[in-house]
Parts: C-alpha cells; structure tokens; sequence
C-alpha cells in the first residue's frame, strides 16, 4: 500500500496529535507522508482533492462531504475557544455588517461562524492568520476575524475585542463549537479508513502519554511562539473532544451543517459524515 498523503498545520495541537502517526509510534499503523500548511491551504488541497487525509475546517467540510468523511479523533472541538472580532476602534457587534473585516479563509470555520452571527457582513478581505493582528493596528482594516494563539495575543497590540463568536455560538445553541476535523477521502474504502481511524486515536493517546517526547517536534514548528502560549494553545484545542466526539459533539457538528445548509452557505448531503 502506498504511503497515505497527510496534511496537517503546523499549530501545536496538530503537531502534538500527529507526532506519533508521522515518527511510527504506532504498531500497525498505515505509512503516511507529512503535508504541513495553514488551515487554509489544507482546505484549498482537500478541494482540490489532493490529499488522502487532512485537518481542515469543518466549514470546508461542509462543501466536500460527498467525496470525504469525517474520522473520530483528532478534531478541535471545545468551550471557550472560539474566534474572535477585534478592532483597532471600539465597536458594537451591530456594526460589523458595514465593515470591512480580515478572514483568514473563506472556508475556515470562523468565517461560517461571522455569516452565521450576521448574513449582513459582505466586505471581507482573507490575509494569512499572522496578519490579521497587524492590518486591524494599522487601519487596512476595521476589524479582524482571529483565530489560533492571537486570541492570547490581541491585547498586546492595543486591539479592542467587538465579539467572541465562540461564546455567541454556545449561547445560542449549547453545543461545543466545532472548528476543525481529521477527515480521510472515501474512496480509500471503509477497512483503510477504519485502520486509519484506529491509528489516529491512537496516535492522540501517545501524544497524552509521552506529552515529553513530542514537545521538541512542536516547538521546532511553533519557531517564534512563546513556550507559554504554544501550551496554552495545546491546552485550549486538545481535549476529551480530540480522543472523540461523542454525542455531544457529533450533535455540535450536525446542528452547524444544518444551520449552514438553510443559510444556503453550504449544499446539502443525505450521506453519513463518518464511514466508520
């Protein structure tokens, strides 16, 4: 069998999940070829369908769940963790729609989750995730969708926070916010992507178990981040949701298709999300 192509960030809960798939912890685990790029690329290649297993946004999901399933482990799922608006300026939330706003994609789960708080916000502009701080500080922008370890970090560079649409999520909902998953094409067929499915969990259990050996393998892909921040981010997107869903997330994720499927933001699929 050929090596499996995996795309994966390099944030320090990917590197953390992955570490043990792609340095052959894992007894019986399939080969895999390492993909590392932003959230973003990841989605654009899955697409593109160019990869056979990828993290992605469960927004790009959304558009692709004909040709791939969603696996158990691996995903971000959680409270509190949410993307955020800021501003240079402060603003209301009412104000949004006659802004313009940096994205870090459109097909990131933060930008479903700004056209879902409000249909009216058009003018959006995608930057690279690193950027979205710097153009909000310097006027390019009015305001900035952030993600990852900015929320630490807007602070730093005097910006005002307008929402948290994590929390506006889980007020108006309930559910666990879902921002990203593991998913594998379908087309490797049902035995691979439970093997594969297998071998994700645990790779996920070595990471909590060996949480020392695979700390140089995240920083040496966090260069630039803080010792402090790349743990809180760790701490922030790895949790129980990460060893699996469980009906509380799996509830979390069909209540966002549905949502973005009447908001015609993404077509509709009659197929099961997972294969396994």
């Amino acid at each position: 069998m050929a090596p499996i192509s995996l795309g994966y960030s390099p944030c320090p809960n990917d590197t953390y999940i992955f570490y043990g798939l792609v340095h052959n912890k894992i007894e019986g685990a399939p080969q895999f070829t390492e993909v590392l790029e932003d959230i973003e690329t990841l989605n654009t290649m899955a697409t593109n369908n160019q990869l056979d297993m990828t993290k992605i946004s469960f927004h790009a999901l959304g558009h692709l769940r004909d040709r791939y399933c969603l696996l158990h482990s691996g995903g971000a799922l959680g409270r509190g963790c949410g993307p955020l608006v800021i501003s240079r300026e402060p603003l209301a939330p009412e104000d949004l729609a006659h802004k313009k706003i940096a994205i870090p994609g459109k097909l990131t789960t933060a930008a479903l989750l700004l056209q879902l708080f409000d249909h009216n916000i058009q003018n959006l502009v995608v930057l690279p995730f690193h950027e979205i701080m710097s153009a909000t500080q310097s006027g390019d922008v009015d305001a900035g969708l952030i993600i990852h370890e900015s929320r630490f970090t807007y602070p730093d560079y005097g910006l005002h926070k307008v929402i948290d649409l994590g929390e506006w999520w889980e007020s108006a909902t309930g559910h666990p916010i879902p921002l990203g998953g593991i998913l594998a094409r379908r087309d490797l067929g049902s035995e691979i992507i439970q093997k594969i499915d297998q071998s994700l969990r645990a790779s996920v259990e070595f990471a909590h178990s060996n949480p020392n050996a695979v700390k140089n393998y995240i920083r040496q892909h966090a260069q630039e981040m803080d010792e402090n921040v790349m743990q809180q981010h760790i701490d922030l997107y790895v949790n129980d949701y990460t060893l699996d869903y469980s009906t509380d997330g799996e509830a979390a994720i069909t209540d966002l298709y549905h949502r973005a499927e009447v908001a015609n933001i993404i077509p509709p699929s009659d197929l099961p999300i997972f294969m396994s």
